[in-house]
């Protein structure tokens, strides 16, 4: 099924067609890293702030930088965040994709979540694997870039090894872009980039 890689580190290995084993990774509370469509990302399960907490210390996150969510689809985004027509048509034609939507979060998502801001950063990976481990979960992830922050960017496995090697596992895998997604700040008139990336501000405004 999967077994510890020997690489004096106690973290497990798992491969693309293991979704269940990974879905139960996440249940159990473990870290993960895993390949997405744009760089690795290493996450946990949305729901336990526990597990937030063992994240950020993983990768030695600044509190002031929360963590991004992934979702499935759009009505999984309408259950933490307020979704609006302009949304609804960047991402009709954007996500899943190289993109990421700061927007603005509902009251009901716990403020621990968004470091108490009153935005949260989300899309839709472009990446079955994950899109499958996420339906199966029925639940969104939080996940960011499996590197130390404020060093390199992960784009192999061995990249995730050498930053984060007391996490509990890894999904084996190449990332497809090798470039992180655009952010792109939809709360205000007018949209705003706040990370270049894949998707232009043009093509987001062509669209509206």
């Amino acid at each position: 099924m999967y077994n510890v890689l020997d690489r004096g580190v106690n973290m497990i290995e798992y491969t693309k067609n293991q979704v269940h084993e990974v879905v139960c990774a996440f249940n159990e509370h473990k870290i993960i890293a895993l390949p997405t469509d744009t760089v690795y990302g290493v996450g946990v399960k949305y729901g336990n702030l526990d597990d937030l907490e063992r994240l950020k210390r993983a990768k030695h996150r600044p509190e002031t930088k929360p963590i991004p969510m992934m979702v499935s689809n759009v009505e999984q985004m309408k259950q933490v965040a307020l979704v609006d027509e302009r949304i609804e048509k960047i991402a009709a034609k954007f996500l899943p994709g190289a993109l990421t939507l700061v927007v603005n979060v509902k009251e009901s998502v716990d403020p621990a979540y968004t470091n108490g801001l009153s935005t949260i950063a989300i899309r839709i990976p472009d990446e079955k694997f994950i899109l499958d481990v996420i339906d199966e979960l029925n639940c969104p992830i939080l996940v960011t870039s499996a590197n130390q922050s404020g060093e390199k960017t992960a784009l192999t496995s061995d990249d995730v090894y050498e930053q984060l090697p007391k996490i509990d596992g890894i999904v084996l895998g190449t990332c497809k872009a090798l470039q992180a997604s655009t952010i792109v700040d939809c709360t205000k008139d007018k949209l705003v980039i706040l990370r270049p990336g894949p998707i232009s501000l043009e093509e987001l405004n062509s669209v509206l």
